[in-house]
């Protein structure tokens, strides 16, 4: 019988341990880890709730004047922003303008993937100044990125 109660509570540590990594959770207490997890539950419903609302909001517009107007997100992270931008057509010029924004946001970019073959696609890491990290936001961000982006179609930079 102690055998089987051990074996119940060694199974809880193990599962209490892989939501603790899981979560990131840096709580050792297992109240304190289920909370992290909730809070972690919560983030994760809130950027599927923006992302059905930037897919809605694509879908719901006219397909022919944003057939190729790329889309962006961005999310907070530690130390700054995870910003992804996602067109259906190569943007010829559009990586220029989209890094000067970067630039004057004061956005130090710590890791990037780009592409522009046939479509446009960018996921970049952007890391901001200590001193600056309370007076810019995600939205903030999406909104120059945006910006930058309408700038360039307007000078028409594109193909």
């Amino acid at each position: 019988m102690v055998s089987r109660e051990h074996k119940k509570a060694a199974a809880l540590h193990d599962n209490l341990q892989l939501l603790r990594s899981i979560t990131n959770s840096h709580s050792l207490n297992k109240a304190s880890i289920i909370v992290d997890a909730s809070k972690y539950i919560e983030e994760l419903k809130q950027k599927v709730e923006r992302l059905n609302q930037d897919i809605s909001t694509v879908q719901n517009s006219n397909p022919l004047s944003h057939q190729y107007s790329p889309m962006v997100t961005v999310e907070r992270v530690v130390k700054g922003f995870s910003i992804n931008v996602f067109s259906e057509k190569s943007c010829q010029g559009l990586l220029v303008s989209i890094l000067e924004v970067f630039e004057e946001l004061g956005l130090n970019v710590i890791e990037a993937r780009v592409s522009c073959t046939h479509t446009f696609q960018l996921q970049a890491i952007g890391e901001i100044e200590e001193e600056g990290e309370e007076a810019i936001d995600a939205q903030t961000v999406k909104e120059a990125v945006v910006q930058a982006i309408k700038s360039w179609s307007q000078n028409g930079e594109q193909d």
